[in-house]
């Protein structure tokens, strides 16, 4: 991995750092989430529209794409709702890179180097660390298999778009569609389950929830153009580094705790991010 594909990336894991931070602004999190799926669909259209037609190949990862983010953002949403950034987020995304690193050499062409997995695991355990305090600290600790229900839609959906957009030969155009139906499938699912009462009335959500929607695709088109040159597990790896934008989002900008173990964690993340650049 070059060091400016590692830059693109860790600037993908920012940016989804601060959209996962927006949904706890203001609207409650289902209807935060609701309104970044809506803002997802226009988006979508705008660059997909621009951009050469796809092959019909690739429907089916589009689809499988956008059935695993309707779960990934269900999951999510109730995690946020029964826990803090700097605790969820960390959970969430934690365990995904380990299991896409131990997926990747069945189902993918990837050669992972016995020091990119020693990264893996060490970023790993950096994560696990980071989430210890649900345990430690007394914490809801309902919010831990909603953030695991997540961790394994994460892991799904890198494995479904790192293959899907090498298949479309166009990572931008694939993830630009891939927005459309996961806009579309979590949108109208949630409207159909929950009724139009979960919008939020108030202008300043929808205009968070946009912003939202666009540092999402931000973070996930530069992510998923890394995996069509990078190896796959790798990738989703580094941008797990997102959990320290997330922790520092969360002690800066909603007063969260900084303890020591959340400065270990953050070290040991560190530590497996450099791993993988070895």
């Amino acid at each position: 991995m070059s060091i400016w594909v590692m830059m693109a990336v860790l600037g993908a894991a920012f940016l989804h750092a601060l959209w996962n931070s927006l949904l706890k602004v203001g609207a409650s999190r289902m209807g935060a989430m609701v309104i970044l799926s809506i803002g997802e669909v226009p988006i979508g259209l705008a660059v997909a529209l621009a951009m050469p037609p796809l092959d019909w190949q690739v429907a089916p990862w589009v689809l499988g794409a956008g059935c695993a983010h309707f779960f990934y953002k269900l999951f999510l949403t109730y995690a946020y709702e029964r826990g803090d950034l700097s605790r969820v987020y960390p959970i969430a995304r934690g365990s995904a890179p380990l299991v896409v690193g131990l997926a990747s050499p069945f189902f993918l062409p990837d050669v992972i180097s016995p020091m990119e997995f020693a990264g893996i695991a060490v970023l790993g355990a950096g994560i696990l660390l980071m989430a210890q305090g649900v345990f430690a600290s007394g914490e809801n600790r309902r919010l831990i298999p909603y953030a695991l229900g997540s961790a394994c839609a994460t892991a799904c959906y890198t494995l479904i778009d790192g293959q899907g957009a090498r298949v479309a030969g166009d990572a931008v155009a694939y993830i630009a569609w891939v927005f459309v139906v996961d806009g579309v499938f979590f949108a109208v699912g949630m409207l159909a389950w929950k009724g139009f009462d979960v919008l939020p009335r108030q202008g300043r959500a929808w205009g968070i929830g946009m912003i939202a929607a666009a540092a999402s695709y931000g973070a996930y088109a530069v992510s998923v153009w890394a995996m069509t040159i990078a190896p796959i597990a790798v990738v989703a790896a580094l941008r797990e580094t997102s959990i320290l934008f997330a922790v520092l989002i969360g002690w800066l900008a909603f007063g969260e705790r900084m303890t020591r173990g959340k400065a270990l964690a953050a070290l040991v993340i560190v530590g497996g991010v450099m791993l993988t650049r070895l």
